[in-house]
């Protein structure tokens, strides 16, 4: 329930290159720098509702942990995977629908900030979000 709460980007690391690993295109890229994301969290046990807004897009996504889910990227990739906690660390593995390549992503909260962490073929960046 450490996760529960409004999150707000306010930094990035390496994410241009993320993306360019990811195959979005130079104009999605520079759109994505200021998406402006807000992520609302709500956990009640494996039972996750988390909700999208960004400049762009607002989406309702619910999942339980260890149950698999389809889901769309902002830039239309389609995903399928799981949600599972280790520890005090929040880890999605994902499958493109188009490759069948992994997309890795891990939510932290590390000194009050919650850290997500995204990883695709070799590539990691990091989005920081504060709490509102």
């Amino acid at each position: 329930m450490a996760f529960n709460g409004t999150w707000k980007v306010d930094r990035s690391e390496n994410y241009d290159k993320f993306m360019e690993q990811m195959g979005i295109n130079v104009m999605k890229r520079k759109l994505a720098e200021h998406d402006n994301l807000k992520i609302i969290i709500e956990q009640n046990g494996d039972n996750f509702h988390i909700k999208e807004s960004s400049t762009f897009r607002t989406k309702d996504i619910d999942f339980t942990l260890g149950t698999a889910f389809d889901y769309s990227l902002a830039d239309g990739t389609d995903v399928s995977g799981t949600w599972q906690i280790e520890g005090d660390v929040l880890k999605g593995k994902f499958t493109r629908k188009d490759n069948n390549k992994v997309l890795t992503t891990t939510r932290s909260l590390v000194s009050g900030e919650l850290v997500q962490t995204y990883n695709y073929e070799d590539v990691d960046a990091k989005r920081i979000f504060q709490k509102q």
